[in-house]
């Protein structure tokens, strides 16, 4: 039996590096159908992060499609989704750089169907009636105005020959998605929504006719509000329009009676059956047959997989290995989707409903880890501000080779999501298991504001973004240092983008913490209001109030202007082509920092925009967070790492 080594937390050596898990692992999403054959998507950081459609013949063999240099992603929304489809063998996708639409028989080089110019596409649909794609665009060719959305149709007769920029269908609204074609072609719904909200606060389905000659008729608003969220919008086979609403506080199904022009409920649960549609082309559910269809839903965090009979309104769960699921696909009896567990990386996995058999097609990561080396994640409920309840994962330290001495305890990193209107799931993560591993324990916050527990839970952050999502962190710390499983002395605290404000908030309004790390954080709020792209650009009127009316909020939560407070280490981790969060805003709080005399560090990556996507920077940004932690708290490091210029320490 092997005998662990005692060293202190922090110290541990693990094989679970920074090398490894950029080499062997993958983005992967957008999975689509074509007969047999099984599409996804693949982002690989090792090729420049670019995305790569892969396609699974029936025979199990898999192809990449997608010829370098082409990168399959749209920058519509700035965050994208829904970058392709595939119809009869022929892949319709947009390409990152230029932003135009291409075509892609099989293997073959792909062909441009838009001009070049300041268009976008996303989440397009094929219109097999009249040889087009209906897809939502965003025309960025005014510079005296933000960019307007319209869903469009892109004529395929003369692909490659007489570029089409789009025929305008649907226009006057801010956003759209969603434009989906009955099965006969003989009607489209789509759904939109105004500012100041966000899709997850409010939005409308509309169903229109299409005429023969393409166009439409008058469109008939259905459903939805400024305070009810629809998502999803789908046609069955036999043509029946269903979609996802959250009108009782959950996200729950229903299908729309065109007789009595109300929405009748199919599965009335706390449960939630749709997500925040921060990217194009989400999907919970699909169609087995026009009497069955297989759903996606989460309870406390954790995803089931279902049959639902829409004509019994009988839910009968489906058994998987898996406590995350999504962007769920159905034909006939195949469903396929994307699925991870706490010990398993995230998968492309394949249900084969006739016999219950469950395959994996693609993982995420290729790594091999021991089970002695996994922490496994417990969901935690801990008492917060007014009495509430917040949410989180908790992951102890895990390493088989080591114990840390007696009566020590381990430093604890609070993890923030960004969004703020998102989740943190139970899902494997090997950037998690790369802290845990060397002794540090994590804390994964679905604080107050995030999806997953119901509109209510989500609302919590009305108003209220720097001070519900702080007091959840910090409450959510302070317990596990209660509980005597961390060290209260050695807290710290990190995020990405919404994540990376709340870390910064959390570090220059509460005492708490002693160190923290942001990723394309928040430092201004103001600046942000004044300088973001159009899907977020009256965001934080639901967050923190409007603007300029409310700019004494903006300034009182900004970390910017808390200078004085802030009194630990701060390492900022940012992209220079960052449209979202740009580098000014690290650059500020970077240079008031160096000022005042706190050690700071700041790392900016050429070429990134927000989020890093290429494997050097993605390992620059893992090990220069753990050099960091290791100058600030004294612990020694098991291997030799690049080290980062820490100013003032």
């Amino acid at each position: 039996m092997k005998t662990s080594q005692t060293a202190p937390f922090g110290s541990w050596k693990s094989p679970i590096s920074s090398d490894l898990i950029v080499a062997g692992s993958i983005r992967l999403g957008e999975v689509r159908l074509d007969g047999e054959a099984i599409y996804w998507s693949e982002g690989r950081p090792t090729e420049g992060g670019r995305s790569v459609v892969v396609r699974r013949s029936p025979s199990g063999s898999t192809t990449d499609l997608t010829p370098m240099p082409f990168n399959v992603r749209t920058r519509v929304h700035e965050y994208g989704g829904g970058a392709y489809i595939v119809q009869d063998g022929i892949v319709y996708f947009s390409n990152f750089a230029d932003q135009r639409l291409y075509q892609q028989r099989q293997e073959q080089a792909p062909q441009p169907l838009t001009p070049a110019g300041e268009f976008r596409y996303a989440d397009a649909v094929f219109d097999p009636v009249r040889n087009r794609l209906i897809c939502v665009r965003e025309d960025h060719s005014a510079d005296d105005h933000e960019p307007v959305n319209a869903i469009v149709s892109i004529d395929l007769s003369s692909a490659g020959e007489a570029l089409d920029a789009g025929t305008v269908l649907v226009s006057g609204r801010d956003f759209y998605a969603y434009p989906r074609l009955s099965p006969d072609g003989s009607r489209l719904c789509w759904i939109d929504w105004n500012h100041p909200n966000m899709p997850w606060d409010g939005t409308t389905l509309w169903v229109t006719t299409v005429n023969a000659d393409g166009s439409l008729g008058e469109p008939q608003n259905l459903i939805g509000s400024e305070a009810e969220s629809i998502f999803q919008p789908e046609w069955s086979p036999d043509g029946e329009l269903y979609f996802v609403s959250d009108r009782t506080n959950w996200w729950n199904l229903y299908r729309w009676n065109f007789d009595t022009a109300t929405p009748e409920p199919l599965c009335p649960k706390a449960s939630e059956f749709g997500l925040p549609l921060w990217v194009f082309g989400m999907t919970t559910y699909g169609f087995e047959s026009a009497d069955s269809l297989i759903c996606t839903y989460s309870e406390g965090g954790v995803s089931k997989l279902a049959r639902l009979h829409p004509r019994t309104l009988v839910l009968t769960e489906i058994p998987t290995p898996y406590t995350s699921i999504g962007g769920i696909q159905v034909s006939g009896s195949a469903v396929v989707f994307g699925a991870g567990s706490p010990t398993t990386p995230g998968a492309i996995a394949h249900l084969d409903l006739s016999t219950g058999q469950i395959t994996e097609l693609r993982r995420s990561s290729t790594l091999a880890i021991d089970a002695g080396y996994i922490s496994v994640p417990q969901a935690i409920e801990f008492p917060t501000t007014n009495g509430l309840t917040a949410h989180g994962f908790f992951y102890p330290p895990q390493n088989q080779d080591f114990t840390a001495p007696a009566g020590e305890k381990p430093p604890l990193l609070v993890k923030i999501h960004g969004g703020p209107t998102a989740a943190t799931s139970a899902t494997f993560s090997p950037s998690i298991q790369y802290w845990t591993s060397r002794g540090i324990a994590i804390l994964d916050v679905n604080y107050g504001g995030s999806t997953g527990y119901g509109r209510d839970y989500r609302e919590r952050l009305k108003g209220n973004w720097g001070i519900v999502d702080v007091d959840d962190c910090v409450n959510g710390a302070k317990y596990l240092a209660e509980q005597g499983l961390v060290d209260g002395d050695r807290l710290c605290i990190d995020g990405g983008s919404a994540g990376g404000y709340t870390t910064l908030a959390a570090l220059a309004f509460r005492d708490l913490f002693k160190a923290g790390a942001s990723h394309y954080g928040v430092s201004d709020l103001e600046a942000l209001a004044k300088d973001t792209h159009k899907f977020e650009s009256r965001y934080l009127d639901g967050l923190i109030g409007p603007y300029p009316a409310r700019r004494d909020l903006y300034i009182e939560r900004s970390p910017i202007h808390a200078i004085d407070r802030l009194n630990c280490p701060l390492i900022f981790f940012q992209g220079d082509e960052d449209k979202i969060v740009p580098p000014n805003q690290a650059e500020m709080m970077v240079n008031a920092l160096q000022e005042k005399g706190l050690p700071v560090a700041y790392v900016l990556f050429k070429g990134e925009q927000h989020g890093f996507r290429k494997a050097e920077n993605i390992k620059r940004a893992l090990d220069g967070e753990l050099y960091f932690y290791a100058r600030v708290f004294g612990f020694p490091l098991a291997e030799q790492m690049e080290s980062v210029a820490i100013a003032n320490l």
